[in-house]
Order: C-alpha cells, then sequence, then structure tokens
C-alpha cells in the first residue's frame, strides 16, 4: 500500500560490502609466474551507510516515477484503442 492510499511506503534495503579495500592483497599473476600485490588506487569508501539514505531515495523516486509513466502510457493506448 502507500501509493494509492498515501500512506507511508515501506521496503527492505540490502547493500553489499564495497568491493575494494584500503590494504595491499597478495594475489596470483595470469601467467602463473607467482604472486602480485593488488593495491586500489583512488579514492574508496570503507563503508556506504553515510550515502544509504540518498541512495535509497533516489531510487525509490526512479521506481515509483517509472511507475507512474507506465500507468500513463497505459492509460493512452486504452484511450487511443476506444477512440479508433
Amino acid at each position: 500500500g502507500g501509493i494509492s492510499n498515501g500512506m507511508p511506503i515501506f521496503f527492505r534495503v540490502a547493500f553489499k560490502p564495497p568491493a575494494t579495500i584500503g590494504q595491499d592483497q597478495t594475489t596470483a599473476l595470469y601467467d602463473a609466474s607467482g604472486e602480485g600485490v593488488l593495491a586500489a588506487k583512488g579514492r574508496h569508501d570503507p563503508c556506504v551507510v553515510p550515502r544509504a539514505v540518498p541512495i535509497v531515495e533516489a531510487m525509490a523516486a526512479l521506481a515509483i516515477a517509472d511507475a507512474v509513466m507506465a500507468q500513463h502510457a497505459r492509460q493512452v493506448s486504452i484511450n487511443m484503442h476506444k477512440s479508433s
């Protein structure tokens, strides 16, 4: 509920942990010549929690806008078929 009757919209959200860490890691090389070092370069967040709320709000807004546009397209299509 919520969209048609004005009640709050509730849903569950899950985030995967970041794929990179700020620490160098040993790794196998593709040519099997031994071990190498894998170092992440650039800016990487150790935790996405501070960004979670804006991300969820934006994705919820996109999903609702998509549903509204799909419903509008259905209504236009129905009206076109009735008038022809």
